[in-house]
């Protein structure tokens, strides 16, 4: 039953990017211009960490730091897939950008740390009404929301495809077709992110879809 519902939600996800505008993309297959650069402490050139290659973005993963788009979004489909080009190891999309800090932006990350994919991180002082702290509990510096289910993510060096959509401040997250999150935010648009961290990651096929 549980598959069933899963799988049902997915096909709902799926008409709503049937009936939306036509995707854009942000990643257009040959460079980066469409985005800026964030590296820890500005310790190398961001060429030397954000690159593209056969068509593909790769993140080398050190040092810390993100790439985000130029522009600000809100309500939106996104679509990122995502592979470990060296074995297992720790990435995120950021969602809803408000001030791009270093090395950690004001916004919402979504985990895609190996078999955690799907959690929310809430960076650099944002926050989702669905995180409760425990009472007596000081607020942690990277609260998490966790994901719904077990990881549905797919073995390293295989693709991963996360489909997101943010509606007035709410993001849904599904990782291979699965529901996996659902977040609400005070920040109704923001820039877009991918992070730098561990080991190397590619990304391709980075579209979104306005509502």
């Amino acid at each position: 039953m549980k598959i069933l519902i899963t799988s049902v939600i997915a096909v709902l996800f799926l008409v709503h990017t049937v009936v939306a505008q036509k995707p854009v993309k942000l990643f257009n297959g040959k460079n980066l211009s469409n985005w800026n650069f964030v590296v820890e402490n500005n310790s190398v050139p961001a060429n030397e960490v954000y690159s593209v290659q056969k068509g593909v973005i790769t993140i080398k993963g050190q040092p810390l730091g993100y790439m985000y788009t130029r522009e600000k979004y809100g309500d939106y489909l996104l679509h990122v897939e995502w592979r470990w080009a060296e074995g297992e190891s720790n990435s995120g999309i950021f969602l809803l950008i408000e001030d791009p800090k270093n090395p950690f932006p004001n916004g919402i990350e979504c985990q895609l740390a190996a078999g955690k994919a799907g959690d929310f991180v809430l960076l650099g002082g944002s926050d989702l009404s669905e995180f409760v702290p425990k009472p007596g509990e000081a607020r942690p510096k990277f609260p998490v929301v966790q994901k719904k289910h077990n990881s549905t993510e797919k073995a390293a060096g295989e693709w991963n495809a996360a489909d997101i959509s943010v509606k007035d401040g709410v993001i849904n997250v599904y990782i291979n077709g699965t529901h996996q999150n659902t977040g609400t935010n005070r920040a109704k648009s923001g820039h877009i992110g991918l992070q730098s961290e561990g080991k190397a990651v590619q990304f391709r096929n980075v579209t979104l879809t306005k509502w």
